[in-house]
């Protein structure tokens, strides 16, 4: 059930995440007539800029993005005014007057959006608690990441809670808010088929990549204190191993979904100073080719510094400590520079038990479910089938297509960003991220970044245009595995 809501205040709102997501999703939201009827928007950034002027900047920001398609004049001069701007600053004394003076009067809580750095989301949040500009409809939405170790994610989140009520607070992954996702989530869940093979006895191994062809695009400060562990394991990958491993929810409610998810935090096995090395895998790129083009190394990039022992990629063999992953490994993966760009998770299936066909000469590839999140959003199970023809029974994989889009008609592809939007509006946070999740999840990565430091463990080059070092090979196939590429 939606609570009021009179106003959506962004923060950050002049920002690349603003920009390349947060307006087009907003404007398509509007324009499907999804958003409250007087709702307003309230961007909120440093600049001095006029209404004028930042009403352009959302104009160019809807058509240059992903929703480019769905523009048009008329359809964007509603939507600009819904829209208001404030110049703000975050601690400054009556920094926050002029977003008081752009809110609307009336019923109904604020939505805060926190599209910041993360050490402003403790001040922003104490800074409206003191401008009493919050109540008891208020929330607050906060992006990736919630401090950068365990410590100081308790104290962001307490920050937090000091001016908002923990269900009042979404934070966000946008990974949870991808179509491939959900539909993990309803293959699972909705269908009699896989859960009883959704075990140790029946799966042989779990890989999730995460991989990118960029570099750190100007990030350097950042990205140089974070790394591919901290930047992309604590919040993506292990989201998306929450949502493989989890037991089945009691009902499809916030709380029992993200009850379970924990669960698989709390039972993950803690890689520590003795388990590092052959469990994890750091990695650097250097200079190498991208389609064709060459790349500069990460030592090279601007603003780097070249005694920085910072990884860009990293690869881990996880265990899940329960009863039906014992003994199933999962290897996660993502990297900066790779060889192309993808999120996937594969479900691989142990062979068939004894193959009859063998006296013939045929081999059996053992079944794969392979859920990609993106370039393109598609779900296939490969199967082995009989080719056609007058053959001695001559066998093939054949990969079987469960992506709904054929099934379900040719619906645009969506930004993620407007399913999560959506959601706060609902008041639905089921695929937002816990306190407890987010501590849990930093626990956890604390003890690798621990481990690394007293084994001495350094990241290995490998070249941009590449799948990481050779060192990541080697971490699957000591166990009869290896990474699907």
């Amino acid at each position: 059930m939606s609570l009021p809501c009179r106003a959506l205040v962004l923060f950050g709102a002049t920002g690349d995440l603003a920009r390349r997501m947060l307006w087009p999703s907003l404007y398509a939201l509007h324009k499907e007539n999804l958003l409250p009827g007087a709702m307003q928007l309230v961007g909120a950034a440093r600049h001095a800029v006029t209404q004028g002027e930042f009403i352009e900047r959302v104009r160019e920001a809807v058509r240059t993005s992903a929703n480019a398609a769905l523009y048009d004049d008329a359809t964007f001069a509603a939507f600009a005014s819904r829209i208001r701007y404030a110049a703000v600053g975050i601690g400054e004394t009556r920094g926050l007057e002029s977003l008081r003076a752009a809110l609307p009067s009336g019923p109904g809580g604020v939505i805060y959006y926190f599209s910041t750095g993360p050490d402003l989301f403790g001040p922003i949040a104490l800074g409206l608690r003191a401008a009493n500009l919050v109540d008891e409809h208020s929330r607050a939405v906060v992006e990736k990441p919630i401090g950068h170790d365990a410590a100081s994610a308790e104290a962001v989140n307490d920050a937090l809670g000091s001016a908002f009520a923990e269900n009042r607070i979404f934070r966000i992954d946008h990974y949870l808010g991808k179509e491939a996702v959900q539909n993990l989530i309803a293959l699972r869940f909705g269908n009699a088929i896989f859960e009883p093979l959704w075990n140790s006895t029946a799966i042989d191994h779990v890989q999730i990549t995460v991989a990118e062809t960029v570099g750190i695009e100007g990030r350097w400060g950042y990205y140089d204190r974070a790394g591919a562990l901290r930047d992309m394991v604590q919040s993506h990958v292990l989201q998306l191993l929450c949502l493989v491993a989890m037991e089945p929810p009691a009902a499809f409610t916030p709380s029992a979904v993200r009850n379970e998810k924990v669960k698989v935090l709390w039972s993950l096995r803690p890689i520590t100073g003795e388990h590092v090395n052959r469990n994890t895998v750091r990695g650097q790129y250097a200079g190498g080719y991208i389609d064709g083009k060459g790349v500069p190394g990460y030592l090279e990039e601007e603003g780097a510094h070249s005694e920085s022992g910072t990884e860009s990629f990293v690869a881990i063999r996880a265990e899940v400590d329960n009863w039906r992953w014992s003994g199933v490994p999962f290897y996660l993966r993502t990297g900066k520079r790779m060889k192309q760009r993808t999120s996937e998770i594969v479900i691989q299936f142990k062979p068939a038990p004894f193959n009859i066909f063998a006296g013939i000469g045929q081999g059996l590839d053992a079944n794969a479910l392979l859920i990609r999140l993106q370039p393109n959003e598609t779900i296939t199970l490969s199967l082995m089938h009989k080719k056609p023809g007058l053959n001695q029974m001559q066998l093939g994989e054949v990969a079987l297509n469960l992506s709904p889009g054929g099934a379900f008609g040719t619906d645009r592809r969506r930004i993620a960003y407007e399913r999560m939007l959506l959601d706060v509006l609902r008041d639905n946070p089921a695929l937002f991220v816990r306190r407890d999740e987010i501590e849990a999840s930093w626990r956890w990565i604390d003890g690798i970044v621990e481990g690394w430091r007293v084994a001495g463990h350094a990241v290995r080059p490998y070249s941009a245009g590449s799948w990481g070092p050779s060192e990541a090979a080697a971490l699957t196939e000591r166990h009869g595995h290896h990474w699907h590429e």
